[in-house]
């Protein structure tokens, strides 16, 4: 019976990942806390926000998230090709309804787009690749900032992988690190947007050639042959890497090496427990990286304030002991409201902002309440967001997945076919034909992506 044996190999897989899904539901909750306190629960968060900021430690934990489970859905898939497909089945349909939402909202009087309407065109080029944080157009919701460097990692992933030097994560992670101490508080920040306009030529060109160079490069890595897509990735990934480096738009100068840091951090944690890297090694550079991440933001940050290093060290430190917990626990039963939070938590990410922004317009919800009803009032909002949210994970997110899983296999049996007559010089298309079914139905849940 090889489909009983499918799904019973499917469900091991899930199993294996529930605590990654439980991490990344956590840390949306966590994101979630950190918007809506602003407008409910301000005592609590004037107490807290002394000493962490529950925002930037959340996507700080979906970083790390990220770092160890995307690279190893592309290493299990053995092909660039399936790796887009399935990246762009799981993150683009959510994200159309975001930015779709975000827009009736605006039209309605319920919401905003951050300054989309003054320029709409350098707007949607920016959204096309999700890349708004690091082109021209404004971050529409609010919380799309951290897409960009999900993005730009996978650009590079993609690149090292066709290179077949992926597997020194250590170093990346070391390098980019060490990139956010030494270069963090000389980047600029916007500087080829601002180049753009001084130059008389607009930020849509600027978003428009990244689009194009970008996209190309992509078509090239998913081409099938050696050396065209591997030429394809790198272009890519330097254009992506580029954008990191000088034209940010929030939050600092050094948040890319930063990010990027954590996330081959991930990546290299992944690999010491596979036994690819010595423990003691990966343990040895996991603490280099964390030393020098929290003194890039105490050294280029101190003009912020104690509070604001008192957040920095415990963003960064409590991510790296949330996600040391969630391995201490990965064997373990893990309850299943969290694991299915964390199956959801895409959605919750993207929506959240988009109802806070309606409960912000309804004056009548604004008058001075007390800390019970405010309790009560955050729990009901919190409720309604998780509802929401897991309506569009089923009606849009899985189906979605679903589609892009068939997808894949199609495209890769072809490419099977096409690989067997000698037509391609891939020597990997084999075995991601024949891997794509089982790996991508275990690992399309479980994506790093918030």
């Amino acid at each position: 019976m090889p489909s009983v044996s499918l799904r019973s190999r499917t469900s091991q897989a899930a199993g294996r990942l529930a605590w990654l899904d439980a991490l990344r539901g956590f840390a949306a909750l966590c994101v979630v806390f950190d918007h809506g306190s602003t407008l409910l629960l301000q005592p609590v968060r004037d107490l807290l926000y002394h000493w962490l900021n529950f925002g930037q430690y959340g996507v700080f934990v979906f970083f790390l998230v990220s770092g160890y489970i995307v690279p190893a859905s592309l290493e299990r898939k053995g092909s660039v090709r399936s790796f887009w497909i399935s990246r762009a089945f799981r993150l683009y349909p959510m994200y159309a309804v975001a930015l779709i939402g975000s827009a009736i909202a605006y039209q309605t009087g319920y919401g905003t787009i951050g300054g989309a309407e003054h320029s709409p065109l350098t707007s949607m080029a920016s959204w096309v690749l999700m890349l708004p944080n690091v082109l021209a157009g404004p971050n529409v919701p609010n919380v799309t900032w951290t897409l960009s460097y999900e993005m730009v990692f996978y650009l590079l992933l993609a690149a090292l992988f066709s290179w077949k030097i992926h597997t020194r994560s250590g170093g990346y992670a070391l390098g980019c690190a060490i990139a956010a101490v030494a270069l963090g508080g000389v980047l600029p920040m916007a500087a080829l947007t601002r180049w753009s306009r001084h130059a008389g030529q607009g930020p849509l060109i600027l978003d428009l050639t990244a689009d194009a160079v970008i996209i190309a490069g992509i078509a090239l890595a998913m081409s099938g042959r050696r050396l065209p897509a591997a030429a394809g990735a790198t272009v890519a990934a330097l254009a992506g890497l580029t954008l990191v480096t000088v034209n940010q738009g929030y939050p600092y100068p050094w948040s890319g090496f930063t990010i990027l840091a954590l996330m081959f951090t991930g990546t290299l944690i992944y690999r010491a427990e596979q036994n690819q890297v010595n423990k003691l090694v990966a343990a040895c550079i996991a603490a280099a990286v964390l030393a020098l991440t929290i003194i890039a933001g105490l050294w280029h940050g101190a003009a912020y304030g104690q509070q604001w290093k008192a957040q920095w060290v415990t963003s960064i430190a409590g991510a790296a002991v949330t996600f040391a917990i969630g391995m201490a626990v990965k064997n373990r039963k893990i309850p299943r409201f969290a694991a299915w939070l964390g199956l959801i938590s895409y959605s919750v990410y993207l929506l959240h902002p988009l109802i806070f922004n309606v409960y912000r317009t309804i004056p009548a919800l604004h008058r001075t309440h007390t800390v019970g009803t405010q309790v009560l009032l955050a729990a009901a909002i919190t409720a309604v967001i998780i509802a929401i949210s897991a309506i569009t994970y089923y009606l849009v997110e899985r189906p979605m997945q679903r589609l892009g899983r068939r997808v894949a296999k199609y495209l890769a049996a072809r490419t099977d076919a096409t690989a067997r007559s000698g037509d391609l010089d891939n020597g990997a298309s084999v075995a991601a034909a024949r891997s794509t079914s089982s790996s991508s139905a275990a690992a399309g849940g479980s994506g790093g992506s918030p």
